[in-house]
C-alpha cells in the first residue's frame, strides 16, 4: 500500500526509530539527524497522514501532552531561548514538524560547540552539526529521554 511505503521511508529517512526519544500512541519525538541546533528533533504521527486537517481530535491532545514535556526537556537539557515548529511537508508527504530549538549564543554539549547560525532570523536547516563526530546524537538523545522522564 502506498501509505504505508510512504510512511515507512519517511520513519527510515529520519531514522525515527533510532533516534526516539519519546512515543504515545499517535505521536514520535526523535532527534533529527542533521542538527542546525542543539536539540533539534522530529514530532511525527504515527500513521500516514498527508495533511494536517487528517490529524483527529484525540491526537491533538496527544500533541499538546507531547510538545509540553518535549519543551520541558529541551528547555532544561539545553536552555533554549524560543523554540521553532516548522511543517513544511514539501519533500516528506506525512504529518510532520521540524522541532528546532533556537539560540542566542553558543552551547557547549558532548564536549563540542552548537551556535544557531540562523539567530535571531529563520533557522538555516541545511546546518548539519557535528554530523560525523560519533556519539553526538545518541548523546543528545540520552539526555533528552532522561529529562523527558523527570
Amino acid at each position: 500500500m502506498i501509505e504505508s511505503s510512504v510512511l515507512s521511508e519517511f520513519r527510515a529517512k529520519f531514522q525515527v526509530d533510532d533516534l526516539i526519544v519519546a512515543r504515545t500512541p499517535a505521536w514520535s519525538w526523535s532527534v533529527r539527524p542533521n542538527q542546525p541546533t542543539l536539540g533539534s528533533g522530529i514530532l511525527s504521527l504515527n500513521r500516514h497522514a498527508l495533511h494536517f486537517s487528517d490529524v483527529k481530535p484525540a491526537e491533538m491532545a496527544e500533541l499538546a501532552e507531547l510538545i509540553q514535556t518535549l519543551e520541558r526537556a529541551i528547555n532544561s537539557t539545553f536552555n533554549h531561548n524560543i523554540m521553532n515548529y516548522l511543517m513544511l511537508m514539501m519533500v516528506d508527504h506525512q504529518v510532520h514538524f521540524h522541532v528546532i530549538p533556537r539560540y542566542d549564543g553558543n552551547r557547549e554539549f558532548a564536549g563540542l560547540e552548537w551556535s544557531d547560525n540562523g539567530w535571531p532570523a529563520l533557522p538555516v536547516l541545511a546546518d548539519s552539526q557535528h554530523k560525523n563526530h560519533d556519539g553526538a546524537l545518541s548523546r543528545i538523545q540520552d539526555e533528552l529521554k532522561t529529562a523527558s522522564h523527570a
